[in-house]
This record gives structure tokens, C-alpha cells and sequence, in this order.
């Protein structure tokens, strides 16, 4: 690299050597970029130059922000970032929140400065923060007030976490507000190089130990120029809510990043998502763009029938965007039927920041995600990575503009081999080129939308006293695509009845994100094994 703004070498310094990159694509002539750009700059940049910093971009039912008054707002920030608490370009900042404006606007200050940002979903708990921490040594870390308590915990037992900085969700009280309260918003963003970093984003593998997945400038900028340019088309005039959080790249992007290279605006509710909240917000905001997980969009259709009648009309609703998990074909028409929408179906990864393959709603074949989207190339091979025929059930490889570099990480290789990222998923591909999503490759168990590592859970387990042993798969679910399942191994006098069931599922709620407790728990004598004591995953599957 001959030019950085980020003094603070950490994650430059932790990236994959240069041979296990994955091989990047700029075929198309947009993700042509400078060589020096800030991705937070270069954003409001293009909003002004088309004249819309008047126009809304962060919504809520208390507040309301343009991009102009948002952009002061950002260097406001940015400015008490780096004159309050030393922040030095290439810092680690530790995100933790919800999807709010105060979330929003710490993470554009934070990439505006120069610093990257670490953000973290508001569900985790303290061990999980801990190895967070851990991996990417922040120095500050931003934290919505009403989540603190996680946080200091982890912060007690990880002293290289020195200072926490709170925040209020409408960004008008906490200590970075009133930090920022004294800045006028012209503090210039720092002068990053298009391949500084602006962010690790966490995943989980099927080792459960996270993985950081590092993404530049460039990265975020080139995102923009491929799915939401080509097949999602977002206006100035759209409203965009959803319920992704901001800690994923999928709420990432589609709540945040990609409304503001279109100059649209996004609502963020001051009450949490539930199916039925959706569907009236949808009505009451006139939202046009919804992001979620199918097993969401399932629940909701009959509020959205409902709401209709109620009213006498349908939503403004024109897009509504599926990611996280499989979509299955019953849920895509049971939402066609309740809205008269098709579904706009994407898969996509962290390692590659978002959605790689997907089908604008009138390209739509019925049971495929779609084709690969402009800017990326993508085919099905076989396990020494040879194209397969058209029609054959194979793994997915990829290459575009984004890929995968995990920070610090030996998983490096298992995601690139020879320039192509493998995401870990089965697909076929018919002649047309449409791919359609089998089943995940490795034993990730992906629940809602989320994604819950199935070594996480069996550690969970096995730190109550009646387990012994414990195996934890992914078993099919029409509602939630999966559900955890649990099957656990007593310790003698240990009873296995449903009052055991209900205090292993409070233990791993109280251990990790609750989202992750086993919905349910068989128990068993014992657990196949290979001589070598490993656990068969594979045959806890088959019934």
C-alpha cells in the first residue's frame, strides 16, 4: 500500500498474507474509485452534488434528520472522537446498540474519523463481548446507556477496553452527544486510503470461536455500486425499515449504507419489531423498502392482510427484500398473496459485506435466489473446485469487487482457495443461470435470520451441572427455516423431564444470546463418537 491514513497499524498488520486474498473483479466501470476516499465523505458527497441535503435520511417517531443537519451531526462526532477521547485513525471503536439514530450516527463518526468500526449485537452477553474484545483490542467503545451493563462486565475482566463513551438512541443526551455539543460540525474527514479499513464485521463459525471479517473503504463503496445500483434501484423518495440489526452487514447495508448512496431515508421505530408492529409501522410510515428474514416476512403476512382491511388500502410498500436464511418458495407466496409482492430474495455473506446473487422482483423464477449479481462472478463446483454441469448439486464460489479476509485468522483458506471465496453454501445452477440455495456446508445453524454456532451452545450446556455431554445440530423448521435442537447426556441423578428442559434453556439464555437457547432438547444415553471422541454431528442429524 503506498498510502494509509491509519497510523494505528493493528489490523493492517493482521491480515492474511497477500497469497491467501482472495482475487478481486472491478469489471464494472462505477467501482472504478480514487485511490483516497472516505466512505462517510464520499456518501454525503454524492447526496449534495444531486441536491438533496435537505432531504430526509434518518427517521424515528420523536426525531427527524436531514443529510445536512446528519452531517454535522457525523463531524460533530467525529471531532469529539478524536479531540475528547485520543482516538487515532486505525483504532478499533466497539459499537453496541440498536438500530437507532444515535447507533447510526456513531458508526458513520467512527469510519469518518478514520478509526474501525467493531459493532456488536445488542443481545450479547459479557463472555461473548469478552472474546470480542479480545480478537480486536478496542481502546473505546460507544454503548447505547440502556445497554451498559454487558459491557462493563466485559470491560472488568478485558482492562485493554480503557474507556466507554454512552450514547442515547436519538443522540440528543449520553456522553458523546454532549461531548460533540461543542463542536460546529466542520471537522474534515480524516484522508483515508481507499484500502484503509472502515470496519470488522464478527461472525460465528462452526467452531464457535468468532471470526473478524475486514472490510475497507473500497470495499463498502464498491458494495454500493453492484446489488443496490443493479437489481434493488433505491429513489430519493423511498422509506426504508427493517429489522436486520446494524451489527450485520445485512442491516449494514440496508439499513444505512445503501439508503444514503441513494439519497433515500430510514426509519428506525422507537418500540422493538414484532410482526404485527411491522405491519402498522409499514402502513403508518409509508415505508417502500423493508429488509428482514423470511420467517418475519411468514409471520407478518396475515398483520399486512389485516392492516389492508382495516384501512381500506394497500401499504406504500413497493420492495421487500429477504436475506439472512433460505427463503422457502411457501413463504415467498404466502407473501405474494397477503401484499401482491413478489419477493426480492438475496444471498450474500459477511465476508463479502453483502448480497452476491439475488433477482430484481421481475426476474424472479420461482425457487431460485437468483443470478449472480453485476460486478460479481459466481459457478457451482465440485470439492476440487472444478466447475460442475448445469443442474448439479455443488458448492458455491465466488469472486467480485468484495471478498473475505478474516483478521488473524488460519479459517483463511477454508473461505479463499485460488482467488475464490466459498461462503460455505450448496447451490445448483440451471442453464439459465439461476442458482438455488440446497442447504449450508458446514454445521452453522442459521435460526430467523441469525446465526448460532452449534459449539457455542453444547459450552453453554455443558456449564450446568446435570449435563455431562451434549451434541447441538440444526433441525428443520417451517416457521424459523431451523431451530436449535439439544441433545444432552445427564449426569446420574439428573432427571430428564420438562422442568430439566426449561432450566437448560434459562441457563443458555442467561450464558449467550438468548436467541440462541435450544428450542428444543432430547435426552439420550449417550452421543455417537468417533474412536477418537469426536462428536458425529451428522448422525445426531439423520433421524
Amino acid at each position: 500500500m503506498s498510502y494509509s491514513a491509519q497510523t494505528d497499524r493493528f489490523v493492517h498488520d493482521r491480515l492474511p498474507p497477500p497469497e491467501q486474498w482472495p482475487r478481486i473483479s472491478y469489471d464494472l466501470s462505477e467501482l472504478q474509485l480514487l485511490a483516497r476516499v472516505n466512505l462517510v465523505q464520499a456518501l454525503f458527497e454524492g447526496v449534495a452534488r444531486r441536491g438533496l441535503g435537505d432531504r430526509p435520511l434518518l427517521r424515528s417517531p420523536r426525531r427527524t434528520l436531514s443529510y445536512a443537519q446528519a452531517r454535522i451531526e457525523v463531524a460533530r462526532l467525529a471531532q469529539a472522537l478524536v479531540e475528547d477521547y485520543g482516538l487515532v485513525p486505525g483504532n478499533r471503536v466497539l459499537l453496541r446498540g440498536g438500530n437507532s439514530i444515535g447507533m447510526a450516527l456513531a458508526w458513520l463518526a467512527v469510519a469518518q474519523a478514520g478509526a474501525v468500526a467493531v459493532a456488536t449485537m445488542p443481545l450479547l452477553r459479557a463472555k461473548e463481548l469478552i472474546e470480542i474484545i479480545d480478537k480486536s483490542q478496542p481502546t473505546l467503545a460507544l454503548c447505547d446507556e440502556r445497554l451498559l451493563g454487558e459491557l462493563q462486565q466485559a470491560q472488568a475482566q478485558q482492562p485493554v477496553l480503557k474507556t466507554l463513551v454512552s450514547f442515547d438512541s436519538l443522540h440528543q443526551s449520553g456522553q458523546l452527544a454532549l461531548a460533540a455539543a461543542r463542536y460546529d460540525g466542520q471537522h474534515p474527514a480524516c484522508a483515508t486510503a481507499a484500502d484503509d479499513i472502515a470496519l470488522l464485521a464478527f461472525t460465528s463459525g462452526t467452531t464457535g470461536k468468532p471470526k473478524a471479517a475486514v472490510h475497507t473503504h473500497r470495499d463498502v463503496l464498491a458494495a454500493c455500486e453492484t446489488w443496490p445500483r443493479h437489481v434493488l434501484r433505491a429513489t430519493p423518495d423511498d422509506i426504508v425499515m427493517g429489522s436486520p440489526p446494524l451489527a450485520f452487514t445485512f442491516g449494514l447495508g440496508g439499513l444505512l449504507i445503501f439508503p444514503m448512496w441513494a439519497g433515500a431515508s430510514v426509519y428506525f421505530p422507537d418500540i422493538p419489531y414484532t410482526p404485527e408492529a411491522m405491519a402498522q409501522l409499514i402502513f403508518d410510515t409509508g415505508a417502500t423498502i423493508v429488509f428482514t428474514a423470511p420467517t418475519f416476512y411468514r409471520q407478518m403476512a396475515p398483520f399486512m392482510q389485516e392492516q389492508a382491511a382495516q384501512r381500506g388500502r394497500a401499504a406504500a410498500l413497493r420492495l421487500s427484500v429477504s436475506a439472512g436464511e433460505g427463503l422457502p418458495d411457501a413463504t415467498r407466496q404466502l407473501w405474494k398473496n397477503a401484499t401482491g409482492l413478489e419477493m426480492l430474495d438475496g444471498i450474500g455473506a459477511t465476508e463479502m459485506f453483502h448480497i452476491f446473487v439475488s433477482a430484481a422482483p421481475e426476474q424472479v423464477r420461482r425457487g431460485a435466489i437468483g443470478r449472480v449479481v453485476p460486478g460479481y462472478s459466481a459457478r457451482v463446483v465440485d470439492e476440487q473446485g472444478q466447475e460442475l454441469p448445469r443442474g448439479s448439486v455443488g458448492r458455491i464460489a465466488v469472486i467480485g469487487p468484495t471478498g473475505c479476509k478474516y483478521l488473524d485468522d488460519a479459517r483463511q483458506t477454508n473461505y479463499v482457495k485460488d482467488g475464490w471465496n466459498y461462503p460455505g453454501d450448496a447451490f445448483v445452477q440451471d442453464a439459465d443461470g439461476y442458482f438455488f440455495y440446497q442447504a449450508r456446508t458446514d454445521d452453522m445453524i442459521i435460526t430467523s435470520g441469525y446465526n448460532v454456532g452449534a459449539p457455542e451452545v453444547e459450552d453453554a450446556l455443558l456449564g450446568h451441572p446435570a449435563v455431562a455431554e451434549c451434541g447441538v445440530i440444526g433441525q428443520s423448521d417451517l416457521e424459523r427455516g431451523m431451530i436449535v435442537k439439544a441433545f444432552c447426556v445427564l449426569r446420574p441423578g439428573a432427571v430428564g423431564d420438562a422442568a430439566l428442559v426449561r432450566a437448560l434453556q434459562d441457563h443458555v439464555k442467561a450464558s449467550i444470546a438468548p436467541y440462541k437457547y435450544p428450542r428444543e432438547i432430547e435426552f439420550r444415553d449417550k452421543l455417537p463418537r468417533t474412536e477418537t471422541g469426536k462428536l458425529q454431528r451428522f448422525k445426531l442429524k439423520t433421524p
